[in-house]
């Protein structure tokens, strides 16, 4: 599936920065850019379970 990807602002509450000072995006940010990227995000809205490789 090829994405056109786009730069999208980050705003006050699209990440946290992880104990291990990895930058984690947030519900908010993954909904603002709009497609599941297919990646395993901690917290992606589109229910992609990296362990099937598919959308719930």
């Amino acid at each position: 599936m090829s994405f056109s990807r786009k730069r999208i602002p980050l705003e006050e509450g699209d990440y946290y920065t992880t104990p291990e000072g990895y930058r984690c995006f947030t519900e908010q940010y993954h909904l603002k850019r709009g497609y599941c990227c297919e990646s395993g995000c901690r917290h992606c809205p589109y229910g992609f379970d990296k362990k099937t490789g598919k959308q719930l």
